[in-house]
């Protein structure tokens, strides 16, 4: 048995470093995944939350010569120092209405349907906007060049991801997008995004649960950690390299796919 509960969080750390960073919603697959592997809290809130700290560092070894000073000149240093802050300015939306809302919206939210029509939605948005987008040159091309008020705006479309299904990485950069951002500069600062973001909800939910983790949790957590780490690694590699060439519309058509799968399977139950 203890086997197959760590194949399961396995498995879960393959869709948690598949989708975390790709604009389908980590946190819906995570439900919907759940759904059939069955998680008991409050171990499974624990588990997807703790699982993204894998998809963390790969972020942090990824870009490991832009967060490291020792390696830059001046210059460097100060553009590290003002995304630092323009980061910390972006997060501020979403840990505010977290921390008042979080425990309403896990209650009232976190389900198959719910997940199935933000899926719905935020492909629909996401094939619209690409569609719609002018061809014609960004205001931000690079990410040192985003202003402190566009990172907090993009900030601000961060909260729509407290709606499980909406995706973190969608509502960040379609947000950059319509604000101006090249593909490339919303991509990574959805990246950066995502350090403070899901570190704080990873230290929360390790606070307020570890005391009821057993050993066999505390291994499976490991496993999907790990897991999670080199997946999300290979993950954000593909989608550098793809947004070069591709735009985002795969991906809303995959979100409405999925949402119409979901909404079919709860119907018939």
């Amino acid at each position: 048995m203890e086997i197959i509960f760590f194949l399961k969080a396995a498995l879960m750390g393959i869709v948690e470093g598949l989708t975390e960073f790709l604009p389908v919603s980590s946190t819906g697959h995570l439900i919907i995944v759940n759904h059939f592997l069955e998680f008991k809290e409050p171990f499974a809130s624990l588990f997807e939350i703790v699982i993204q700290m894998g998809a963390i560092l790969s972020v942090l070894i990824y870009f490991r010569r832009r967060f490291n000073p020792l390696e830059m000149d001046e210059v460097g240093r100060m553009e590290l120092f003002a995304i630092i802050v323009k980061t910390c300015v972006a997060v501020f939306p979403a840990l505010a209405l977290g921390a008042l809302f979080g425990g309403k919206i896990k209650d009232l939210l976190f389900n198959p349907v719910t997940v199935a029509l933000a899926l719905l939605i935020g492909g629909i948005l996401l094939v619209l906007i690409e569609k719609l987008k002018s061809p014609g040159k960004a205001v931000f091309n690079e990410l040192s060049s985003i202003d402190l008020r566009t990172a907090f705006l993009i900030g601000v479309f961060q909260c729509l991801a407290l709606v499980p299904g909406t995706s973190r990485s969608a509502a960040t950069i379609i947000g950059a997008m319509i604000l101006g951002c090249s593909r490339k500069s919303a991509a990574e600062f959805s990246f950066y995004l995502a350090v403070p973001t899901l570190s704080a909800a990873s230290v929360y939910s390790i606070y307020k649960h570890h005391e009821a983790v057993t050993a066999s949790e505390w291994g499976a957590l490991g496993v999907g950690f790990a897991v999670s780490f080199i997946v999300a690694l290979a993950s954000i590699a593909f989608l550098m390299k793809y947004i070069q060439k591709h735009d985002f519309v795969i991906f809303g058509y995959y979100r409405i796919a999925l949402a119409v799968l979901v909404l079919i399977f709860c119907s018939g139950k």
